[in-house]
């Protein structure tokens, strides 16, 4: 597993939590106000992207230049600026875009800093919730909530019988397919909301989290975050989650594998 020194954790995490603040104070200061909404998918489905995630965007990525002007830069409106560095940034501007649209405030700001491609620092920032989760090291993951800061850690005690599963499947599983997990779907008895639900799951109030198709923006940044707090993070097929596409999180490797055995008849 690739690690930084504990020197380069302060100094980057210490960016991410002051950014995180001006990404706040961003959007209530300009965004805050009516916005443009097009479809990227131009009448072959839906996927949103509005005035508001092209402005996060280039705001995170001059903040980004400032301090660390020779990074790699991954955008997901703006595509791969590549450089020689050995380390990137994976930004998400608005993960959660149809709930931004909306007015429901579960979005997000998702920025992850990289190591040779391997995700080491993440920031999963909620500004209308007015909270946001980080990791300081890599066993070290905190939510921070109306200027408190607290250590996170996923509930290892769950188990198959009295765990709090959050799924969505995104239009990805057919209801055929998913007729061939009827375990998981009379467990879904909490809501997904994007990274919210990854963040809950950090946090200890959810045990399982599934969905499908991930890009590397929707989950490198809460890669660290969840192992930081002890969790487990995989595709379906139990992957390497960098390469995102269906994602698992569970709270501990007993209930990882069991939820791995009862995915595989959908996860080819």
């Amino acid at each position: 597993m690739i690690k930084l020194k504990s020197s380069d954790y302060k100094n980057y995490s210490k960016f991410l939590n002051n950014l995180a603040g001006k990404l706040t104070k961003f959007y209530y200061s300009k965004l805050n106000k009516p916005f443009k909404v097009s479809n990227k998918l131009k009448g072959r489905g839906y996927d949103p992207v509005t005035s508001a995630d092209k402005a996060f965007e280039k705001f995170i990525i001059k903040e980004i230049k400032k301090k660390f002007p020779s990074h790699q830069i991954i955008g997901e409106e703006t595509g791969h600026k590549k450089t020689k560095s050995n380390f990137s940034w994976v930004i998400d501007p608005i993960d959660g875009t149809r709930s931004f649209v909306i007015g429901n405030p579960t979005w997000s700001n998702l920025i992850s800093l990289n190591y040779r491609g391997n995700p080491v620092i993440g920031l999963a920032n909620f500004p209308v919730l007015k909270k946001y989760y980080f990791n300081t090291t890599q066993n070290s993951s905190f939510i921070s909530e109306n200027g408190k800061k607290k250590k996170i850690k996923v509930n290892k005690k769950a188990t198959f019988s009295n765990m709090k599963l959050s799924a969505a499947f995104h239009g990805s599983l057919s209801l055929n397919q998913q007729k061939k997990i009827p375990q998981i779907l009379k467990r879904m008895q909490f809501p997904c909301s994007d990274a919210l639900s990854y963040s809950h799951f950090a946090e200890g109030k959810l045990d399982i989290v599934i969905q499908c198709g991930n890009k590397i923006w929707d989950i490198h940044a809460l890669i660290p975050i969840i192992r930081a707090a002890g969790g487990i993070v995989a595709t379906w097929k139990n992957d390497d989650a960098r390469k995102a596409g269906n994602i698992i999180c569970s709270a501990n490797k007993s209930l990882h594998n069991k939820i791995l055995k009862i995915l595989k008849p959908v996860s080819n």
